[in-house]
């Protein structure tokens, strides 16, 4: 028989007898044994502590212990292992009374026989592995019993309980100590739930048939407290080896539990798990019922496509939890705002749906949408946050704008994409035309998608020049679109598209590479050092990776920081100021300059003008351009440009266009100029023209 290398522990203290039983165990038919033989207990713990051994031999009289003692040691130091005691013929008394004490047996000196002794070893050995693999299928089972999640009741030949698993325990009210040798129908009381009588005894049924049986329909399980639940099982019959039947097992789960969840999943099939507001399965079928109504009743209905406008920038600087926190609250304000009879749902993202119905004319639809609009961007306090929102909305009417939900959806959709470029915290109705530029606006994505790797991007190149010298002081680099079918396409209407499908990141990081390098190389030419001008957006500013992107830029692109201006909006700065001035910390520490572009636009705390680190202010051209107009914008130019010069900042005015807005500006002391009256965005070739020349001195004079 073949068996595994067993290692033992000998503790033996005497060489010689400890060489005598190495030798006798060295060829035996109950081996091979690997042997490890130490002379003292301390040494033997030593080494049980490392485990791997299958069993002891040790003499109990040792330099460092003596008799029992030794025994209770070791036992406490492995309790699992079998031991085998040595004894000499002085202390075989002691030696028996150690079986008694927990040791598997005991082995006179004066007797050693290798046979009987290595029989004795691989006894103890094996019979100590069949008691653990009998412990570990019986905890098996055990764990899997109370792991499942059905209740499991054994019964005895005499219908007599035996065992209930933790499910079993909790809902009959039983515990397994209390319920074993009680009779089942004491344990298992179970009713028919139409007639309030006794229900059948499965176990009897079972046992009857010989076979696996189903509780009657109807049945009700109570509870030792008087509990009813509905409830399933079957029964099964349990056979000795000889076929003959010995009790049975009955395996039961709460129907009402099973009720309960295919509720909640079809609730949860319906609903968004987020704001636990229709979905947009469910919100398909209230609008079908809805225009269905309509149509049979001949009233309106409206539809109401809601967007955030920020929720990106909360989601992106302040983690999503925060954002899902805010999308929850905005649906309960959303709830709160409308009747009864009207569904919010949640589209997914920071999108909602309403649709109001019914509705008498389309203008109760613009009440309704301005009351949402008050009630959606009132300041959220969320986390110790103070949130400021705004919202665009896009509204169809039934049956003016669609006859399904479909169609209804998607225009409303469309009429939100418009409310957004209107402006934030406003609503546009449909307009068919809205459909045409929703296909353009779709279709100019799709080819969005591709323009970075078929480089259809290019930038231009306008100058900044000094109002007093003439001098080009620096350049603002502005992209391009040439689209292989329609054209050199503008910014202003492919950026939102890019910010809005997620593409201004890359596209930005294109730009800064491309101006960066477009700088480096006409510094190498040995052209005029100036300082090229980037726009940064908002969703590329608060994009995790901005500052190591930019650091990364510099340094492949060899241009020094202080020659590169990073151009940011106003409502950039202003939103989440805390880790706004951290970022642009980072940004002056690297040397580069800032600057506020179109400024006045915003609204604002001016406070951030002597607290962040700007360089410069850039008059937005809306105001130049109205300079000796009807509305003549002239004071708030010079309040700008006087507030720039105290505060050491440069200030830049925009869209120059005229010899009387030049004229006013060099009056008022502003200090740079931009715009078509000295030159207009140029390809890279004809600027490094411009720097070489010098802008003509005739549109200074």
């Amino acid at each position: 028989m073949n068996h595994p290398n067993d290692n033992l522990l000998l503790i033996e203290d005497n060489s010689d007898d400890a060489t005598l039983i190495q030798i006798a165990l060295s060829n035996t038919r109950f081996g091979p044994f690997k042997i490890e033989w130490v002379k003292n207990l301390s040494d033997g713990l030593e080494r049980l502590r490392k485990g791997g051994i299958e069993a002891v031999l040790t003499d109990l009289s040792l330099p460092d212990t003596q008799g029992i003692d030794t025994l209770d040691k070791l036992m406490l130091a492995a309790p699992h292992v079998p031991i085998l005691v040595l004894s000499g013929a002085e202390d075989e008394d002691i030696a028996s009374q150690t079986v008694q004490h927990g040791a598997q047996d005991y082995f006179p000196k004066s007797h050693l026989d290798g046979h009987t002794l290595s029989r004795a070893l691989r006894n103890m050995i094996d019979r100590k592995k069949a008691e653990d693999a009998l412990f570990i299928e019986k905890e098996r089972a055990q764990v899997t019993l109370n792991s499942i999640g059905d209740a499991v009741l054994c019964t005895d030949s005499s219908g007599n309980v035996t065992y209930l698993n933790i499910v079993a325990e909790k809902m009959t009210g039983w515990l397994r100590e209390e319920a074993s040798g009680r009779p089942l129908a004491e344990v298992f009381q179970i009713i028919d739930g139409v007639t309030r009588q006794p229900a059948q005894n499965p176990m009897d049924m079972a046992v009857a048939q010989n076979k696996t049986v189903g509780l009657t329909a109807n049945c009700i399980l109570i509870r030792r407290d008087g509990h009813e639940s509905a409830i399933e099982d079957s029964a099964a019959p349990i056979h000795d080896r000889g076929g003959h039947g010995t009790g049975a097992v009955i395996v039961f789960h709460d129907v009402s539990a099973a009720r309960s969840m295919s509720l909640q999943m079809t609730h949860s099939a319906n609903h968004d798990f987020l704001t636990d507001l229709p979905n947009r399965m469910l919100l398909n079928d209230r609008l079908t019922q809805a225009i269905a109504l309509a149509c049979r009743y001949r009233h309106k209905l409206a539809v109401l496509f809601l967007d955030l406008d920020s929720f990106k920038h909360i989601n992106d600087s302040l983690g999503h939890a925060i954002g899902d926190k805010l999308l929850k609250a905005m649906g309960e304000r959303l709830l709160a705002t409308v009747r009864k009879s009207d569904t919010v749902s949640r589209q997914g993202g920071d999108e909602f749906v309403v649709v109001l119905s019914p509705i008498v004319r389309s203008e109760d639809a613009a009440l309704s949408v301005t009351k949402i609009i008050a009630a959606v961007i009132a300041p959220y306090s969320i986390d110790q946050h103070d949130l400021h929102v705004s919202v665009s909305v896009g509204i169809s009417i039934y049956p003016d704008d669609g006859a399904d939900a479909e169609a209804l959806i998607q225009n409303a959709d469309n009429a939100m994409y418009h409310a957004k470029e209107q402006g934030s915290n406003t609503y546009r109705f449909f307009k068919e035309d809205m459909n045409v530029q929703a296909v353009r606006r779709q279709s100019l994505e799709a080819s969005l998608r591709r323009a970075l790797e078929r480089h259809e991007f290019v930038l231009h190149y306008q100058p900044k020049i000094n109002l007093k010298s003439g001098r080009i002081t620096g350049v603002e680099a502005l992209i391009r679109w040439h689209h292989p079918e329609r054209g050199l396409i503008p910014p202003a209407e492919f950026i939102p598209i890019a910010e809005s499908c997620g593409l201004i990141v890359p596209i930005g990081r294109w730009v800064l590479r491309q101006a960066c390098m477009q700088a480096r190389k006409w510094q190498i030419a040995a052209l005029p050092q100036i300082r090229m001008a980037v726009n940064i957006s908002s969703v590329e500013f608060r994009d995790k990776n901005f500052l190591e992107n930019l650091r990364a830029t510099l340094s492949e692109t060899g241009l020094d920081s202080r020659h590169l201006e990073l151009e940011l909006t106003e409502s950039v700065l202003m939103q989440h100021v805390e880790s706004t001035a951290f970022v642009l910390g980072q940004l002056r520490a690297l040397g580069v300059h800032l600057a506020v572009d179109d400024f006045g636009t915003g609204y604002s705390s001016l406070s951030y003008l002597s607290k962040f680190p700007i360089n410069s202010l850039k008059i937005d051209k809306s105001f130049v351009q109205k300079i000796n107009s009807e509305r003549d914008d002239a004071p708030i130019i010079s309040a700008v440009i006087n507030m720039g010069q105290s505060l050491k900042q440069r200030v830049i005015a925009e869209g120059v266009e005229t010899l009387e807005q030049l004229a006013f500006l060099q009056s008022r002391g502003c200090e740079e100029g931009q715009g078509f009256y000295f030159s207009c965005p140029v390809v890279a070739e004809e600027f490094a023209k411009l720097l070489e020349t010098g802008v003509s001195t005739t549109v200074l004079n």
